[in-house]
């Protein structure tokens, strides 16, 4: 099974940040370059590997993935929505802006049967694993 660093939630303190940073982090995930950064949630079973980018509003023709050498980079940029100049922000969450995910793919990823699917704001990346990563069963025989 692949570690996966995983970031916590917005109510986790900082020592438990720093902790779960030093304490998961792994070769898998690479960087984080960003206006905003999406969320992200990776799973695993023995066929596939599989990301799930959390990108609401976002159009597909905004949204790049991009394989070289071992790294898979998701990029893209949500566009900010015209402001009314007459209405004051009371409060403004909706991050904009461009980000750029990276992330160095393990040897057993088939890169060239890797997809990609938008829907509903949710981008899902499928790596499948090469025959030779997959768990074999081995008949045991008797005499």
């Amino acid at each position: 099974m692949t570690n996966v660093c995983c970031t916590p939630n917005r109510t986790t303190g900082n020592l438990d940040k720093v902790l779960n940073e030093i304490f998961n982090a792994t070769p898998f995930w690479t960087n984080i370059n960003t206006d905003f950064a999406p969320r992200v949630n990776i799973t695993e079973n023995d066929n596939r590997i599989k990301l799930e980018f959390e990108l609401p509003g976002m159009e597909r023709n905004d949204i790049k993935v991009t394989v070289k050498d071992g790294l898979l980079t998701v990029s893209g940029e949500r566009k900010e929505e015209k402001k009314d100049e007459k209405e004051n922000y009371v409060r403004n969450e909706i991050y904009s802006g461009q980000f750029s995910r990276s992330f160095t793919l393990p040897e057993t990823v088939e890169v060239d049967k890797i997809s990609a699917d938008y829907k509903n704001g949710l981008l899902t990346l499928s790596l499948p694993k090469s025959e030779k990563a997959r768990p074999k069963t081995i008949e045991v025989k008797v005499d």
